[in-house]
């Protein structure tokens, strides 16, 4: 049998109202005037538990509130919850839907939106790392040993491909692509096709600017309204727990990020009709005439298990991403390197051929041209360390600082709502406050075990091209994929969690002796 959402509201609500016998205000009512007994042993209490006489309390032990007030909760009121949920909850759901998915297939896309439901710190650690490191691939090949002509729209190339599942040829695909002056057109036309935008839009400044305005007003009346109307305080935390949604979608629509997959995989596949590759005894041709793939495609599609959200274009899984993308660029970097150490030395491609002069600034096209081994050794330096290498120092600085920045936005918000919860009357940990302790610490457990999944591959993806394999790497394989699994689910649960603490906080379901 088919229950649609608006029935099973309707259920729970009235599952609600039908348990409802709770008056707190009369029950505090009865107990101030002498009804239970009078004195300071009787059970009344102050705003933080401790004994007064019952005619001064402003609060009860759990033992008289049972006596006096019964087990059940207050009662149940449609008109209030229709407008509490629809200013304080509403407006930020609508938000939700301003963050960017691009994976053109629904089940994805929803499982991104509860990722980030679940797990804000995963969210924000997306958005942190993917603006830090376009900041590293910028300043990367701003030095002077980076001088070549097209390296601005290789920067803008890689840090727009950061969502993608990119991958590059190692051999002389890449090193053509580079090297070859026939090919600096290739990379202006992939920056083209990939310059279309996901950002602000009417709808989007709109959802921003409506969810910012109601926690303004729900501050301000928090203000001048009464102290003892938990109301007012009930939409300050609820705007303060979703508050981290405002930084996310308004970073994300600042970045704009290359999410399509349809579009990446198109860009990818026009620019990749115009490359030129070095030939073994002879001038470059087209590389479609040798029917081989190019120098970078994307892997779009099924695969192996370990690499399953590095196939997903959605932002939030930029943190699978990380560690090959920045490999990526390392290749990509080091064959620029080597290239402009040779200009610097006035060294040609062909070797014994003479250097010559610049045409308007420029690197003379001839200068850059040769057969396939000399275009090889041109871009030829150090290799790429493979293996279980650690990474340099400024990547894992790039790891933590993101992930300061994600702790921080996901316990600002969400302990902000704590502590406006605990200390509403009466004061200490409740029900609702633990209901949202708990979504924070679930939130960060589900972040650390993605980051770890994520360091466990990288692991693992490297050991495959060592020369010699550890024989653990299979265990490690499976391993990851649990803790993968693992938080995927932590996460859908964590979302309805924190959905029916929204609810269950406007329904009254907290309002009982055992939760205050």
């Amino acid at each position: 049998m088919h229950i649609s959402p608006t029935s099973l509201l309707a259920i729970l609500c009235f599952g609600t109202l039908i348990t409802a016998q709770t008056n707190f205000t009369q029950c505090l009512q009865d107990v101030r005037s002498g009804m239970y007994g009078n004195g300071t042993d009787v059970g009344g209490t102050d705003n933080a538990g401790n004994p007064v006489d019952v005619q001064k309390a402003t609060g009860v032990t759990y033992k008289l509130c049972i006596r006096a007030c019964g087990a059940g909760q207050e009662p149940f009121q449609w008109p209030t919850f229709s407008q509490q949920f629809s200013s304080w909850v509403l407006p930020w759901l609508a938000l939700i839907s301003q963050l960017p998915f691009g994976t053109n297939d629904i089940p994805t896309n929803l499982e991104s939106v509860l990722l980030a439901l679940g797990s804000p710190v995963l969210a924000a650690y997306s958005v942190a790392l993917t603006v830090l490191n376009g900041r590293w691939v910028a300043a990367r090949f701003k030095h002077r040993d980076y001088e070549w002509p097209s390296r601005l729209y290789i920067v803008r190339a890689l840090s727009s491909l950061q969502q993608a599942p990119l991958r590059i040829d190692k051999g002389s695909m890449l090193s053509s692509l580079i090297i070859l002056p026939q090919n600096d057109k290739w990379w202006e036309e992939l920056v083209a096709r990939l310059d279309y935008t996901h950002t602000w839009s009417i709808s989007a400044v709109t959802s921003i600017i409506w969810v910012v305005v109601a926690y303004i007003l729900t501050v301000a009346d928090s203000f001048v309204g009464n102290i003892s109307d938990t109301v007012n305080f009930d939409g300050q935390a609820i705007g303060s727990l979703w508050l981290w949604l405002l930084p996310i979608v308004t970073g994300w629509l600042q970045i704009s990020p290359k999410c399509d997959s349809d579009k990446v995989k198109e860009a990818i596949k026009r620019s990749n009709e115009m490359a030129w590759v070095a030939t073994p005894n002879g001038e470059p041709v087209l590389a479609t005439s040798l029917h081989r793939r190019c120098a970078l495609w994307l892997e779009l599609g099924h695969g192996d298990a370990l690499r399953e959200d590095e196939r997903c274009t959605a932002p939030i899984y930029n943190y699978s991403r990380l560690f090959q993308w920045v490999q990526q660029v390392e290749q990509v970097s080091n064959i620029v390197r080597n290239a402009s150490h040779h200009v610097s030395d006035y060294t040609p491609v062909t070797p014994y051929q003479a250097w010559i002069p610049e045409e308007h600034g420029k690197i003379h096209p001839k200068n850059r041209i040769g057969i396939l081994s000399h275009v090889l050794n041109y871009g030829s330096g150090r290799p790429l360390l493979h293996g279980s290498t650690p990474l340099p120092p400024s990547h894992i600085s790039r790891v933590l600082l993101a992930s300061a920045m994600a702790l921080a936005l996901q316990w600002g918000t969400t302990g902000a709502t704590i502590v406006t919860i605990w200390f509403t009357p009466t004061v200490g940990l409740g029900c609702c406050s633990a209901s949202y302790l708990i979504y924070g610490v679930v939130s960060t457990i589900i972040w650390f075990l993605m980051l770890l999944s994520s360091i466990i591959s990288h692991y693992v993806l490297n050991d495959v091209h060592s020369r010699h394999p550890v024989p653990s790497a299979t265990s490690l394989r499976v391993f990851a994929i649990l803790l993968r699994k693992v938080a995927k689910f932590m996460a859908y649960s964590n979302s309805v969690w924190v959905l029916l603490t929204c609810f269950f906080q406007f329904t009254n379901v907290f309002d009982r002796c055992y939760c205050n």
